[in-house]
């Protein structure tokens, strides 16, 4: 018997590049996602939340989540201020209905940004009533040397932060165990960014599988918790050769993630106090 949480299935509409953020709504839609996560970058149609809107009534796509733009080549979409790029980030989910904003901790030269970001972002949740959740990243690497790109480090958990998004290829970069992590974050795990890497240093977004992390295991222990954050699928398949290839692999990811997303329980039957018998479920711990 397998118990299956609520948690539900998402598409990144970065995961269609190079096509849009409309394609990305119509292939979440065929596919059979639960919905999507919005990535606000350089496509000019991320950035218009009116038009966001009617593609979800369009597609019966719902917006599960904001990536607020705080790529390096976003640092000028909205505003040059950080501050209010994550502000609007969370306006856009009120707007769309959406739960959570992903956002990365601030890059080393964004002292003022950085100054009271935990402060800051705690008191936006509580004005909002929208969940922010600081996303795991890693330290960039050159040369065979590290340097420290993020303030006051890649790792979230390291950090007074109420609520966390887990990405799968940012810890294999980071040259962690995914699974570990999740448990080290415990109820501060809130989303998650469902992908593989490798210990390559580049942050590969593969097709869950294809890599390293442990997805598998992490999916099914996420059941085993009855967890209800969303699980977005955010992969790279910018090399896929046409449509079609696209297409494959985001079919792949979604019917990997919905086969792990199970947690096995056995049943047995307890009798009740009126000395009937009734048949329970009890988790089988992995």
């Amino acid at each position: 018997m397998l118990r299956v949480p609520d948690a539900p299935i998402g598409l990144s509409t970065t995961s269609v590049y190079p096509q849009g953020t409309a394609a990305a709504f119509q292939m979440a839609a065929s596919l059979g996602y639960d919905g999507v996560e919005l990535m606000v970058w350089t496509d000019p149609v991320s950035q218009d939340i009116g038009e966001i809107a009617r593609l979800s009534k369009q597609f019966s796509m719902p917006v599960l989540s904001v990536h607020a733009p705080c790529l390096l080549i976003t640092q000028r979409v909205w505003s040059p201020d950080p501050w209010i790029r994550l502000t609007r980030s969370v306006e856009a989910a009120q707007e769309l209905e959406a739960s959570t904003v992903v956002v990365h901790p601030p890059f080393r030269w964004q002292r003022e940004y950085a100054r009271g970001f935990a402060e800051r972002i705690a008191e936006l949740e509580a004005e909002s009533g929208v969940v922010i959740a600081v996303e795991n990243m890693y330290p960039w690497r050159a040369a065979g040397r590290e340097m420290a790109a993020y303030t006051p480090h890649w790792d979230p958990t390291q950090g007074p932060y109420e609520h966390i998004t887990l990405d799968l290829s940012h810890a294999a970069v980071a040259g962690g165990d995914s699974l570990a992590m999740a448990k080290e974050m415990g109820d501060r795990l809130v989303h998650v960014h469902m992908t593989d890497g490798t210990s390559s240093a580049r942050d590969e977004h593969l097709v869950p599988g294809r890599g390293s992390q442990p997805c598998a295991a992490l999916l099914e222990w996420l059941a085993l918790k009855e967890w209800s954050g969303a699980v977005i699928l955010e992969i790279t398949t910018r090399r896929a050769r046409s449509v079609a290839e696209r297409e494959a692999d985001l079919d792949e990811a979604l019917a990997f993630t919905r086969l792990n997303l199970a947690a096995a329980v056995e049943t047995a039957f307890a009798v009740g106090a009126d000395g009937t018998a009734e048949q329970v479920a009890r988790r089988i711990q992995p």
